[in-house]
């Protein structure tokens, strides 16, 4: 298993998993981790998402708390020191890739033609493949474009499990309807940064219950069929933890007898007590299948701040 600083010194690292468990929010907590050990670090969002500028608004020593503008459709924003954003449009990314293999112009034409927009819309594989090739040039230091920065570190918000595992496999499905030419070269290149352990790593997050952990273990079987890699570790979010023995449980039971206010606080300890022993026994049920597991205790406040984001990716940068 690879630890946080070989995990850090890689310069791609895809984090994954079911919606709704938090990945956004460990993946800007790793973004944070690396920056503040001075790494330039990029976090990549997909799609129409934007989250990352809202959710570390103020990151900067400099900042005024507000999310930064991004003037510039696509941008590369910076959000702290060492530390940036960007969301990837693949219509964009497909106008920078054509223009990157034969210029503005044809570029441009390409890229305005019905026949090549349908081809890319009719062929499998071809928008997640535009996405990847973008996250591919991101992790170089020879940039598209001569002014654009470099990166010690490309961290992917991945979208859910499975369209996370097609969009990863989009090169070898591309690749073989291509076969030749500087688009199969293209869709090669991507392969090998990401089946490449030494330079590509994969979290997994999840929540401690049995359909989230389901998911997690098909994430795992999934890259090991699809990509041959292996997972590297499970980030457990939202975790609580052990609070009573068994002894202590049976003091508690003692008073059953009590007014009202000492059975709701008696139901609300024996509450949380079983919430914690399922969670642990799917955390358990990771670990029995050799998964790597490092947990993330449960916040207790609606909404989740910069702070407790910073926290959680110093946390993480100390056990991963």
């Amino acid at each position: 298993m690879t630890t946080t600083a070989s995990t850090l010194a890689r310069k791609l690292l895809v984090v994954t998993g079911k919606g709704g468990v938090g990945k956004t929010t460990i993946a800007a907590a790793l973004g944070l981790a690396a920056a503040e050990r001075g790494l330039r670090t990029i976090v990549v969002e997909l799609g129409d998402q934007r989250r990352l500028p809202r959710l570390l608004a103020g990151a900067s020593p400099r900042g005024n708390g507000h999310p930064p503008r991004q003037s510039d459709e696509g941008a590369e924003t910076a959000l702290a020191d060492n530390l940036w954003s960007v969301t990837i449009d693949p219509d964009r990314a497909l106008l920078e890739w054509l223009q990157a293999l034969g210029g503005r112009v044809p570029g441009r034409v390409l890229a305005g033609s019905g026949t090549f927009q349908y081809f890319a819309a009719a062929a499998p594989g071809a928008k997640e493949l535009v996405s990847m090739v973008k996250i591919w040039e991101l992790t170089r230091d020879e940039r598209w474009r001569r002014r654009s920065g470099r990166y010690d570190l490309v961290v992917l918000d991945a979208p859910a499990t499975g369209h996370a595992l097609g969009l990863l496999h989009s090169p070898r499905t591309f690749g073989s309807i291509a076969r030749v030419g500087p688009i199969f070269g293209q869709a090669e290149r991507v392969r090998e940064l990401l089946e490449d352990e030494t330079k590509t790593g994969y979290l997994a997050v999840t929540q401690p219950t049995e359909m989230a952990v389901g998911e997690t273990l098909d994430l795992r079987a999934g890259l090991r069929s699809r990509l041959a890699v292996e997972l590297d570790a499970t980030i457990v979010n939202a975790t609580l933890p052990h609070r009573f023995d068994g002894s202590e449980l049976a003091q508690i039971a003692r008073l059953n007898g009590g007014g009202r206010v000492t059975r709701s606080a008696l139901l609300a300890a024996q509450t949380v007590h079983e919430r914690a022993r399922v969670q642990h026994n799917q955390i358990a049920r990771l670990r029995r299948h050799g998964v790597a597991v490092h947990t993330v205790p449960f916040v207790f406040t609606p909404e989740l701040g910069l702070e407790a984001v910073r926290g959680i990716g110093r946390r993480l940068a100390q056990r991963v």
